[in-house]
This record gives C-alpha cells, sequence and structure tokens, in this order.
C-alpha cells in the first residue's frame, strides 16, 4: 500500500519540476526584453542620475468623430521620482484641455468650472488611474517610466511573443497591474530595443467591472487607449522619443462612439530641473 502511494505523489512532483523551466523561460525574456529596452535610453548610472524631467512642446488635437473638430494647443509633462503632472491644453468651448496629477499618494485631475467641464477620457483616466501611480502615461518621456521602477510585488510582466502593429513585426510583453482590469501590452522595436508603443483595453461589462463612465448606461462599453512613440533623439546620453501621439476610443455597444487624438512633439525636455511644487498640489 505504501508504494501505491509513493509512485503517485514522485510522478506529480516531476511533472511540476518538468514545468518549472518553460514558465522561467517566459518570465526571463521579457526581462531580456526590458533589460534592452532600458539600455536603450542609456546605461544604467544615466537613468539613475534622472531625478526629474520636464517636458514640453505644441500638440495637435483631432476629435475624429468630428464633433469637436480640429485644435492646437500645447502640453508639458512634469515628472520627479514618482510625481507626475501631465497638461494637454488646446481650442475653445466647454473642453479645451486635461490635467493629471499624481503627488506620490494621491491622483488628481482637472474639474468642472464654470467655463470647463471634464471629458469621457478625463474620467476613464479618473478610474483607471493605476496609469499615472505605476508611472505609465507618457512612456519613457517620464521619469517615473514604469519599466524602470517596476514593483515586482505589485506587478507583473510575461513575454508576448512578436505582435504585428501597424504593419511592424514588434515583441509585446503584457504588463499586469495588481488589482486592475486593464489589458496592458508593451510593444518594443526588435533592432533598436526603443519602446514604441503601449496599447491599453478594457471592455465593460454591466455588473462586472467598474464603469469609467456611469451615465453611459447599462450597455457594454469597449475602451481602447494608445500611446505610440517614436523620432528618437540622444542628448546628454540619454535617447528619448521627440514625437508622442495619444489615442483614446469609447465604443458603447449601442450608440455612438467618441475618438480622440492628440499629436504631441516634445519640443524641450529639461532634466534635473527644480520643478515648482505646484505641479503636484492636489487642488
Amino acid at each position: 500500500m505504501r508504494r501505491l502511494v509513493v509512485i503517485p505523489l514522485l510522478l506529480t512532483i516531476a511533472c511540476l519540476l518538468l514545468s518549472l523551466p518553460a514558465i522561467a523561460a517566459v518570465d526571463a525574456k521579457a526581462d531580456e526584453i526590458i533589460a534592452k529596452s532600458l539600455d536603450s535610453i542609456g546605461t544604467a548610472e544615466a537613468r539613475a542620475a534622472v531625478k526629474s524631467r520636464v517636458v514640453q512642446g505644441p500638440l495637435h488635437f483631432k476629435d475624429l468623430d468630428g464633433r469637436l473638430g480640429d485644435e492646437t494647443g500645447y502640453w508639458g509633462l512634469v515628472t520627479e521620482r514618482h510625481k507626475m503632472n501631465l497638461v494637454m491644453k488646446f481650442g475653445k468651448g466647454e473642453w479645451h484641455g486635461e490635467r493629471f496629477v499624481y503627488d506620490g499618494a494621491k491622483t488628481d485631475f482637472a474639474v468642472f468650472t464654470s467655463s470647463h467641464r471634464p471629458s469621457s477620457f478625463g474620467d476613464f483616466i479618473r478610474i483607471q488611474d493605476f496609469v499615472l501611480k505605476e508611472g505609465l502615461l507618457g512612456g519613457e518621456l517620464s521619469a517615473a517610466w514604469a519599466l524602470d521602477n517596476l514593483d515586482r510585488d505589485r506587478t507583473r510582466v510575461d513575454y508576448a511573443g512578436t505582435k504585428k502593429l501597424d504593419d511592424h513585426e514588434l515583441e509585446a510583453i503584457e504588463y499586469h497591474s495588481k488589482g486592475n482590469d486593464m489589458e496592458v501590452t508593451i510593444y518594443f522595436d526588435p533592432a533598436s530595443h526603443h519602446h514604441v508603443a503601449t496599447i491599453y483595453k478594457l471592455t465593460w461589462e454591466p455588473g462586472i467591472t467598474r464603469n469609467p463612465n456611469a451615465s453611459a448606461g447599462r450597455q457594454a462599453i469597449r475602451y481602447t487607449m494608445e500611446e505610440r512613440f517614436s523620432d528618437f533623439q540622444t542628448d546628454h546620453d540619454l535617447t528619448l522619443p521627440r514625437h508622442y501621439e495619444l489615442r483614446y476610443v469609447q465604443e458603447p455597444s449601442g450608440g455612438a462612439s467618441r475618438q480622440f487624438e492628440w499629436d504631441m512633439t516634445a519640443e524641450k525636455i529639461f532634466t534635473n530641473v527644480s520643478a515648482d511644487p505646484q505641479n503636484f498640489e492636489i487642488k
């Protein structure tokens, strides 16, 4: 009877041991891609020397549904360690921009005033504010870039293989944030190892996941947010993108969709400047 118990147990242990290398290989591949991408920015010493960064430049906003038309304006990103302030200002009328702030503990957003109302995109980021807290939004332009500050207790990264994006074969990893429903895929150029895109996807089903827009009713809604990065240039031992595109799509299962696009140029990049504390003030 003792042999009948021991043999199945040994077989079970053997099967578990055989499965371990495959799991480790997936994690190791993701870590390898991240390491190469970080090296494409600069050496570990050069990256560690960055305590703050300010990025400024012009933007071109498009309402792809044609309701608001096209507008020009400016944008700015201020980051200091884990703090962030992203401002996109454009146009006229009730909705003329966005402001997203993370002070290292709490998030804050543009609020209703007599002359301004937050957008559906602002509402979306308000609910999914982990993209601010974990340093995802803005990619490598942020001094708090998520992949250079991975919290292994809160996040997991998995190798996702080679994926085609805009007719380009790219390497991809999946970024999993603890307690969040969002599907986050980060893309890298296999030759330069530059981080070229992050795509976020979320489908809200009534009664299942949190609804970023409670007024949308009881219908299912599909959300997609895309960040694209290009025109990489080297300055002061760091290589960063000078072109940043952000697109947001909200598609209800019934009813009209909303599609916005911001085309931004990093015209000025300042490193290790003293940031005004008011940049991260929670109002």
